[in-house]
């Protein structure tokens, strides 16, 4: 695995107040139990931590206070996707200032399908103005909400660019061809995956681990998938596959609010059942559906 990004780093889960402000408190402890439960870090801001939705502020308060709690610096990837290159270089240095130097980064998502000429700007462009020898950044591939991704030349041209500081990708496509052959193509980068059944034979392949929404309901599950990626139970992938589930126990369902849902149920706290918007939370009969699937799983759940 590649030594820079490596392992698991759960896309974490953030709570909000029914009006959406951002709780503190409860989103250290979410991060703590992460790790304590055996991840190797957490990444911060993604899609199912609601990212996009928070202000240059918020972020880098929850940052500083995520790191004022004990969390290490190295414990973090920070995602640093915003709306303008000017505020994810502003937030790129704030955390490089702060020692957190592992990054995450999509370009920005309003134009649809731009160039790869463009992509690879952009990139370029932050790099440089965060200014970091340090920097390792993972390039966030996720078409179905950015209307694009990196191909396979744009992600050399990068790393043609910035040696040492593109590292890797992060997968979010969902779709398992394309994670392996990102594998075989780049050898040298950290490539780490999404989707939670393509973890194990992403890894076997040369893959070095996963950034994943599942991991917030069962890190210990995740854990024992990535410790010994040949040799999956079919217990556990039936497992994995009974939870994920839960995401489509209802047509059209917003993930991030399913996967609160089954937190909400796990900790018996309702205020995870809370959204920043534009995102919503589930209505009653999804809510309904999600707990009542959740504990129709059963015993297996002692063992997530």
């Amino acid at each position: 695995m590649n030594p820079d990004i490596n392992g698991l780093w759960p896309a974490l889960l953030l709570p909000v107040s029914a009006s959406g402000e951002l709780d503190m408190a409860r989103s250290i402890g979410h991060a703590k139990t992460m790790l304590a439960a055996g991840c190797d870090g957490i990444t911060l801001f993604g899609t199912t931590g609601e990212g996009p939705a928070f202000s240059m502020e918020e972020r880098k308060s929850l940052l500083e206070s995520m790191l004022g709690s004990g969390i290490r610096a190295n414990q973090i990837i920070v995602t640093t996707t915003a709306l303008s290159l000017a505020e994810a270089i502003e937030l790129g240095r704030h955390a490089a200032r702060l020692g957190v130097h592992r990054h995450l980064y999509m370009p920005p998502f309003f134009f649809n399908q731009p160039r790869d000429a463009g992509i690879v700007e952009a990139v370029s462009q932050v790099v440089r103005g965060i200014g970091d020898d340090g920097l390792k950044m993972l390039l966030y591939h996720f078409p179905a909400m950015s209307t694009f991704g990196f191909s396979h030349e744009a992600i050399a041209e990068l790393v043609r660019r910035h040696p040492g500081q593109v590292v890797g990708v992060k997968d979010s496509s969902g779709d398992r061809a394309h994670a392996l052959a990102l594998a075989k193509a780049f050898p040298q980068l950290a490539i780490l995956v999404g989707a939670e059944l393509d973890i194990a034979p992403v890894m076997v392949e040369g893959g070095s681990g996963s950034v994943n929404g599942l991991a917030n309901l069962a890190p210990g599950l995740l854990r024992r998938v990535m410790d010994a990626p040949s040799k999956v139970s079919e217990a556990d992938v039936k497992l994995m596959t009974a939870l994920l589930g839960l995401l489509s126990i209802r047509p059209n369902m917003p993930f991030v609010g399913a996967y609160k849902a089954v937190l909400a149920e796990q900790t018996g706290d309702d205020f995870w059942l809370n959204m920043r918007a534009p995102l919503s939370p589930l209505d009653s009969s999804e809510l309904k559906a999600v707990r009542e699937g959740y504990r129709a799983i059963g015993a297996a759940l002692a063992h997530i």
